[in-house]
């Protein structure tokens, strides 16, 4: 595991689930009693235009992806809500900084591959 691979993990596994889970949940909300604000949210979803669906998805990427950035910025260091800095290993064969501040960080790598 290397940087640009967590980061087409995170991509994948997190960016690309939250929202498929989101569009999923506005198409057909989960559950048996589906809470009425759920319930209105999901009439109006379906009874958009395909193309207006298709831009609600992508405001719901725009979120997912600035949610994603703020946290690889906040990990990298160049946001910063403490003092001192977060160091992400993965604890594999071998153990790999994955946030070196003396490499590109997870923020840039991660809008690269957009």
């Amino acid at each position: 595991m290397d940087t640009e691979l967590f980061v087409a993990a995170i991509r994948r596994y997190v960016r690309d689930a939250a929202v498929e889970d989101v569009i999923g949940k506005l198409k057909s909300p989960p559950g048996r009693r589906v809470l009425p604000d759920k319930k209105a949210k999901s009439d109006w979803f379906n009874g958009l235009s395909e193309a207006n669906a298709l831009h609600v998805q992508h405001v719901v990427e725009d979120a997912v992806d600035e949610a994603i950035f703020g946290l690889f910025a906040v990990l990298d260091g160049s946001r910063t809500i403490c003092e001192g800095r977060f160091d992400l290993t993965y604890a594999g064969a071998k153990q790999v900084l994955l946030n070196d501040p003396d490499k590109i960080g997870l923020n840039e790598v991660f809008n690269a591959a957009d």
